[in-house]
This record gives C-alpha cells, sequence and structure tokens, in this order.
C-alpha cells in the first residue's frame, strides 16, 4: 500500500485563514477555516482535477502541513 502525501495551501484574510489539505490521488480535502478568535471550522471537501486552478486563481499559497495539523488537532492558536 502506498502512503499519500497531501498537499497544503493557505489563504490570510482579514477575518480568518483558510488552509486547505488535497489528496492528489482521489481528490479528497478537508478545509479548515480560523478565524481569529481561534474559532476552527472544518469542512471535508470532494474536488476534481481542476482545484490546482481553482486554488491559484483564488490567490492560495503553498501551505505547511505543521501548521495545518496543528490548527487540526486544536493545538495552535492563530496568530
Amino acid at each position: 500500500m502506498s502512503q499519500i502525501i497531501f498537499e497544503y495551501f493557505k489563504k490570510e484574510l482579514d477575518e480568518a485563514t483558510i488552509l486547505v489539505r488535497v489528496n492528489p490521488n482521489t481528490f479528497d480535502g478537508v478545509e479548515l477555516i480560523v478565524l481569529k478568535n481561534n474559532q476552527v471550522k472544518k469542512t471535508a471537501r470532494v474536488f476534481d482535477e481542476t482545484i490546482y486552478d481553482d486554488l491559484a486563481f483564488d490567490k492560495f499559497v503553498d501551505g505547511n502541513a505543521l501548521e495545518f495539523n496543528l490548527h487540526l488537532q486544536g493545538i495552535s492558536g492563530h496568530k
């Protein structure tokens, strides 16, 4: 069984940070919206092969696996 290497993306907004994790094999993903009050909203997502174009169009940048997973686990506070 092969291991999945997720891809991570990030976008900073005035009111929140959006973090996205994409499985490049299945295009399944998770979106975290981290509000300025440290509340995290998690949404499971199903993308398609155009997700990378969509993320680029919406000006997402490469994200960080550690940052994503700390927020996912509720360990990190938003700065």
